[in-house]
């Protein structure tokens, strides 16, 4: 008998701190205004405090999964932790949050790193522990609290991104001829374009010295410094066109599916206007994509399980309907895959 993997649950958490356009404007007064917002779709994004981890979001949403759902958490079988920023150089941080959630002793844990790809990265190997291993729960959970680590300065990202976390649990299925499930998957990689979404200084490669925190402005008035968050808006945006409809048609071919049998595309929420750009160049209807940016902002690595819930709540993905779902951006690495829910 042939064993599949399917989402079975998911949800996610946002932190209470809400920062709206308005406020952000008052940071950079003179050089942001309401035109900017609309461009990128976003009114709001929640923050995170000092103190709030990553792992706290992450922890939110799996309690917040469980209460919800009802799961009992002794039936996990594997924790995957997704996040560009852990609680500790060690132990993994999917060890922590395995203590948090008192889950049993016979849990893997697993840690990823990877940012705006990472749900779809997380997805995969969780299929893989199912169909290869024989696991039958997964609960898979990303978190992020990126705003902590971008200048205060620095008016592009901060106009675009929020923090977040989801969680989501993966189960096996033996039914026959069930429709829901995970496809198959594309995953792709370019590492020599890691640059251009980064945070130079503090890690192993370069320790955190006085250069470190030496300011830098671009042309648009953005500034950082190697010790703080640093993306190449343009070169992400060139990035994205190049690579993300190569993703989608390829993904499609692999599932042996063609645009037309597609219900829903939901992609990493980047901004809306880098989506729409990627839309329009594949020549797909507007009523076929899926936001939820506007109220919650680039949440990483958890921008795909949020639109997802909420795709869901809207009745816009419905059971059966089959949902072309693709990250892009950290790494530079992209991948994609089609989930029926």
């Amino acid at each position: 008998m042939t064993t599949k993997a399917y989402i079975n649950h998911l949800t996610y958490y946002l932190p209470e701190k809400v920062m709206d356009n308005a406020e952000l404007m008052k940071d950079f007064e003179g050089l942001l205004n309401e035109g900017d917002f609309e461009k990128v779709g976003i009114k709001k994004r929640y923050i995170v405090d000092e103190g709030t981890t990553g792992s706290d979001l992450a922890f939110n949403a799996a309690e917040r999964l469980f209460e919800e759902t009802h799961f009992d958490r002794n039936q996990i079988d594997a924790l995957i932790y997704c996040s560009v920023h852990q609680d500790h150089v060690t132990p993994a941080t999917s060890c922590i949050l395995h203590g948090r959630l008192n889950l049993n002793e016979d849990v893997a844990t697993y840690d990823i790193t990877h940012g705006c790809s990472g749900y779809i990265y997380g997805l995969s190997l969780a299929k893989s522990l199912i169909e290869s291993l024989g696991m039958k729960n997964i609960l898979f959970l990303t978190g992020s609290a990126l705003t902590k680590y971008i200048h205060k300065k620095d008016k592009a990202s901060r106009m675009v991104f929020g923090d977040g976390a989801s969680a989501t649990i993966i189960s096996a299925s033996n039914t026959p001829n069930e429709t829901k499930g995970i496809g198959q998957f594309i995953l792709r990689t370019d590492g020599k374009g890691a640059d251009k979404i980064i945070i130079k200084d503090g890690g192993e490669r370069n320790k955190i010295t006085p250069a470190s925190l030496i300011e830098k402005t671009d042309e648009y008035n953005n500034t950082h410094t190697d010790a703080s968050f640093y993306m190449n808006g343009t070169g992400i945006l060139l990035f994205t066109l190049k690579k993300v409809p190569d993703l989608i048609e390829d993904t499609l071919k692999k599932n042996e599916l063609t645009k037309n049998d597609i219900d829903l595309y939901i992609l990493h929420q980047a901004n809306v206007f880098i989506i729409e750009q990627v839309r329009k160049k594949m020549k797909i209807e507007a009523e076929k994509f899926f936001y939820s940016i506007e109220n919650c902002g680039n949440t990483v690595n958890s921008t795909v399980a949020i639109a997802l819930c909420e795709a869901i709540k809207a009745g816009k993905a419905k059971k059966g309907d089959k949902i072309l779902i693709a990250g892009f951006g950290v790494g530079l690495s992209w991948g994609a895959t089609v989930i029926s829910l």
